[in-house]
């Protein structure tokens, strides 16, 4: 059996994850949660556990309202409290660390019309602390990894897009709200990269169970558009919504204004050869989870 540490309570993703497993029969895999916001988890062995899920982080920045405490914080939980959880577990004898990062060290998503297609070859890059707190978690979690004959210590890094599923918060549960509402809809001919929780929770017990290590940019099969995406919700929730093209040059002045604009409009998808397709995580096709997550 191996057992499974999750290093933070009130995850989305650990919380799924921990479901998923429990709701798997054929499934020989332990998990347990534990909270690092209080000083004394230093003082617990974990030398039991196989692998430590470390989903304790901060996200969802409002970047332009930031003030330098609040940025610091983000390198106190994204950086330094990752480093610190990892080197525990390698002194303690744990086979692997996972890291959940984020799409987001690649910077900002493309305007409006622009292609931004990440690659194998595409540097980090970010656009503000919060993509620069989860890069630097990266990079100090990754060089702990080792390849001894007796002592392995596998790092993996997962640089997630938007997540999405049942009672997900962030940018999709905005767009379900507006699927709920609006009869209409700007027609946008973007591509962006999802990732349903169902497909990303395979995805960890797969990476588990084959012990590995590196970095892994997973993604749906399927890169779809905003527009297409309320449209779907739209449909699944039994309304219609049109789509209407002509707000193109309106949203990119706009985007003038706000970058939520291009957060939601714009373009950010990952190269398939880079989504760790081979491992065969993605369960659910795109309007099955869809139908899953309302």
């Amino acid at each position: 059996m191996r057992k499974v540490l999750i290093t933070g309570l009130n995850s989305y993703i650990g919380n799924s994850f921990e479901n998923y497993i429990r709701e798997m029969p054929e499934s020989d895999m332990d998990t347990r949660k534990i909270s690092l916001k209080e000083d004394g988890w230093q003082q617990n062995s974990w030398a039991e556990y196989d692998t430590v899920l470390h989903v304790a982080g901060l996200a969802h920045v409002d970047v332009a309202r930031a003030n330098d405490e609040m940025k610091q914080r983000y390198y106190r939980i994204n950086r330094d409290l990752a480093k610190e959880a990892a080197e525990k577990a390698k002194k303690d004898g744990v086979r692997q660390f996972i890291y959940l990062s984020s799409i987001i060290v690649y910077g900002n998503s493309a305007p409006i019309g622009k292609e931004k297609r990440i690659t194998k070859e595409t540097e980090p890059t970010p656009a503000n602390f919060y993509g620069d707190s989860k890069l630097q978690g990266e990079q100090a979690v990754l060089a702990l990894q080792s390849e001894e004959m007796l002592s392995s210590f596998h790092v993996l890094v997962l640089r997630l897009p938007m997540i999405y599923g049942k009672n997900s918060k962030g940018n999709f549960s905005k767009l379900k709200k507006l699927a709920e509402k609006t009869p209409i809809f700007p027609k946008i001919e973007n591509r962006r990269s999802m990732l349903y929780i169902g497909n990303l929770c395979e995805l960890i017990r797969i990476v588990i169970e084959e012990e590995m290590g590196g970095i892994i940019c997973p993604q749906n099969k399927e890169i779809v558009s905003t527009s297409e995406i309320v449209r779907l919700i739209g449909e699944k929730k039994r309304r219609r919504i049109i789509l209407v093209s002509g707000f193109s040059a309106t949203l990119r002045m706009c985007a003038h204004f706000t970058g939520y604009v291009d957060k939601v409009f714009g373009n950010l998808e990952y190269e398939e050869s880079i989504s760790g397709g081979e491992l065969h995580y993605r369960k659910y096709d795109l309007e099955k989870s869809l139908e899953n997550s309302l």
